[in-house]
This record gives C-alpha cells, structure tokens and sequence, in this order.
C-alpha cells in the first residue's frame, strides 16, 4: 500500500454534517508570519465574515495568528472542503493584492475536529481566542485585534 502525504491522511474519514460544529485549523505556507500585519489578518477575517454573510457558517469564534488561524464553525451547507477552499482561496487572492505577490498563502491541507456534545463550546471557545496570550504576543486579550467569538 502506497504512503499517503499528510494532507491525504488528513482528509481520510473528514465529513461535513450539516449544523455541527467544526473546529477549523489552516496554517499559512511555510508557516510564514504574513498576519503580524494585522492589515492583512483583516483580509482573512472579511471572509470568515462573507462565508456567514452567504449561509455558509455561524462562525462562533476565531483566531488570526501570525501564521495560521483557528475557526470555530457550526456549518450550515456545502461541505467542510468546499468552505475551505473558498476561505484560503479568497483571502490568498485578497492578501496577494495587498501585499503585491503572487502564489500560495496557505498550506495545501486544513486540520478539522468534529466537536462531540460532551464538549464544552464555551470553553473551546476561550481557548481558541487565548492563542495570542499563550503565544506571548499580548498581555491581554483586549489588544489582540485578530479575534472575535459570539459571547463577547
């Protein structure tokens, strides 16, 4: 049997189940630190913002890192895929303009979690926005402009 990349592996049992909740993880190319200017973290942010704007998502909480972000999803059509897809493509061709670049932002592949009814929402929610305190890039998370969840 043939190895399979990492990227395959990850997609191996991934489904996408209407009005469940996801946690999302995508890092950027080469783990490159493009979001400390936080110009272009709003990039990724607006189209968080338009995938809900377009019934795609309820985006319940996210993150942009420097270098990758978390998204707390409950997803409402489509599949998990084609979300993301058109998230890292969107915001690559958003960043690519700003930035006066061209070629992939993202990494090829996305991480998922499905989340089980025993888990506690909230509280997977103040992790995710916690990222910039762990990562020692705040004091506190009032000074992070990267984050949101909806229940702030």
């Amino acid at each position: 049997m043939p190895e399979l990349s990492a990227s395959h592996r990850l997609r191996i049992g991934r489904c996408s189940e209407r009005n469940r909740i996801y946690l999302l993880t995508a890092n950027t190319l080469g783990r490159e630190t493009v979001f400390v200017d936080y110009a272009l973290g709003r990039l990724v942010v607006s189209q968080f913002r338009q995938a809900q704007n377009d019934g795609f998502v309820e985006s319940l909480a996210f993150v942009v890192m420097p270098d990758h972000f978390h998204w707390l999803i409950q997803l409402n059509r489509g599949s998990l895929g084609q979300l993301m897809c058109q998230t890292k493509s969107l915001s690559t061709r958003a960043v690519n303009v700003a930035m006066g670049r061209t070629g992939s932002l993202w990494q090829q592949s996305f991480h998922d979690h499905a989340l089980r009814q025993e888990e506690d929402l909230v509280k997977l929610a103040r992790y995710v926005v916690a990222n910039p305190l762990r990562a020692g890039l705040v004091e506190k998370l009032g000074d992070y402009p990267l984050w949101d969840a909806i229940w702030v």
